[in-house]
């Protein structure tokens, strides 16, 4: 996996992990995080990087220059050269690897803290695949609840086009010891001789134990209730994991 095809996922981790938005994309090369009307980080999807387009206000301004000998020399001459328009000033950053992407994680909770609030854990139950069983459409024992589940299986169902049979597949979680060939996930780790999913080299950006169909930056649009619901139960680290 390339360096720009892991920031897509991280950035994705990252938006979905602290804050809850609207993704609203044009269907070609944008992607807006947005929340109540206002946008927190636009992307623009280019050959080979993005760019990731904060706005600061004078209140953001005041909070960079206090902070500005934190961030990479590169940051501080983008910042430095970034036009000031009636509605703030415009910082663009082109990202193709990890270490700018780290910088900009910085700006954009300067522009807006983190609101993301996790699903209680008092009833968690984990799997070896790294998601959280009660958090899961697939899980057949106790859960928090049939109105919470069908919450679930509603939005999941529409996030990825599952069928009522596909939303309907059964999983008793690992600790009821499933056999293998009931789960895609444990036959993989067996296949690769790791115990379990989460002790793979290549769990974190792997798209068979992560959700990966909505894994990367794209132009689509999602609403922010589709991600808390449909999406963050099966990447691991967003929920408790």
């Amino acid at each position: 996996m390339s360096e720009p095809d892991i920031v897509s996922k991280e950035t994705m981790r990252f938006m979905r992990g602290k804050y809850v938005c609207d993704e609203v994309g044009n269907g070609k090369d944008e992607l807006k995080f947005r929340r109540g009307g206002k946008t927190i980080l636009t992307i623009y999807i280019r050959d080979g990087r993005y760019d990731f387009l904060v706005i600061f206000g004078k209140t953001e301004r005041e909070k960079f220059e206090a902070l500005r000998d934190e961030f990479p020399r590169k940051i501080q001459e983008l910042y430095d050269k970034s036009k000031t328009y009636h509605d703030g000033k415009w910082i663009t950053v082109p990202v193709a690897d990890l270490e700018t992407l780290e910088a900009v994680k910085q700006l954009v909770i300067i522009k807006k803290k983190p609101n993301r609030k996790p699903f209680p854990k008092d009833q968690a139950i984990y799997g070896e695949c790294g998601h959280r069983c009660d958090l899961c459409i697939h899980y057949t024992g106790e859960t928090l609840g049939k109105e919470f589940m069908a919450e679930i299986r509603e939005r999941a169902k529409r996030v990825y086009g599952m069928s009522d049979e596909d939303a309907l597949m059964r999983c008793p979680g690992c600790h009821n010891k499933p056999k293998d060939d009931l789960c895609y996930q444990k036959k993989c780790a067996k296949d690769k001789r790791v115990d379990k999913c989460s002790n793979c080299k290549e769990y974190l950006f792997c798209d068979k134990a992560v959700a990966g169909k909505r894994a990367e930056i794209t132009s689509n649009s999602i609403l922010a209730d589709d991600v808390t619901w449909a999406i963050l139960p099966y990447v691991h680290g967003q929920y408790g994991n």
